[in-house]
């Protein structure tokens, strides 16, 4: 990372996009990075871990790149089945020198490994039992000392659901998504995996300032007690309290 404030979003946006070579995805990279809370909300859960990371559903890369922006020193191994964007990762991680592992897999067949596992916008490109098959898979390689997070949209009855549907359908018409949306899950349909597979699970807005429907689920092994209810329903507003989430949203407001 330069000598810019190492966890400006700003600073690191510029940083990723300008590895990129072609303008339109030095735009999306920068964009991505700047106002999607996703990627600060990841980086504070794995904030002072070295634990191995696989992200499944990697696209370009962009949450390796940016972990390594922040500093993050682990292994990483992104997966995705889109193979020019996976030729495009690996691309930039080898003309950086970058130990970031990209590779043309298909989420359905994962590789093994043990560590953090970290799902961001996938679930609804797959039916609802590929998801459940999924998630006790994601599951099952969740280190003792690992972490899985996820980044999804809910199905819910509101404007921002609305609003994500329309935008899910667009970035598919224009081909930048491969796969159409298959099955916006409820939220049970994502904890109940996880939980049934022993992991502690919360789930939390991560609006930031888009107009989605986005939740970070975040679910450890065995780390804490699970609060009643595990955590806010798909529709309630933001609780008083700071959480991870807050703070990514935070983060993507810093000018």
């Amino acid at each position: 990372m330069s000598a810019e404030t190492p966890a400006n979003p700003r600073a690191v946006a510029r940083a990723v996009a300008a590895r990129f070579r072609w303008p339109w995805q030095r735009d999306y990279a920068r964009a991505k990075l700047s106002w999607d809370p996703a990627y600060a909300a990841v980086a504070g859960v794995l904030s002072e871990s070295d634990v191995a990371v696989l992200d499944i559903g990697c696209g370009l890369g962009l949450l390796g790149f940016y972990l390594r922006e922040r500093g993050y020193k682990g292994a990483y191994l992104g997966v995705d089945f889109d193979a020019p964007k996976i030729a495009e990762a690996q691309r930039i991680a080898r003309i950086a020198g970058m130990d970031l592992v990209f590779v043309d897999g298909d989420a359905r067949a994962l590789p093994e490994f043990s560590g953090h596992v970290v799902l961001l916008d996938l679930l609804h490109y797959l039916q609802s039992t590929d998801q459940q098959m999924l998630l006790r898979e994601a599951a099952a390689r969740v280190a003792e000392s690992g972490v899985l997070i996820a980044r999804n949209v809910l199905r819910a009855s509101g404007w921002r659901f609305h609003v994500t549907v329309l935008q899910e359908r667009f970035i598919h018409a224009v081909r930048w998504m491969r796969s159409p949306p298959l099955h916006y899950p409820l939220r049970d349909e994502i904890e109940a995996p996880l939980r049934a597979s022993g992991l502690d699970v919360d789930v939390r807005p991560l609006w930031g300032n888009t107009p989605f429907n986005s939740f970070l689920i975040v679910a450890r092994r065995g780390s804490r007690t699970p609060q009643e209810g595990g955590g806010l329903h798909p529709d309630a507003p933001r609780g008083t309290s700071r959480t991870i989430a807050d703070e990514a949203a935070a983060t993507c407001r810093t000018p």
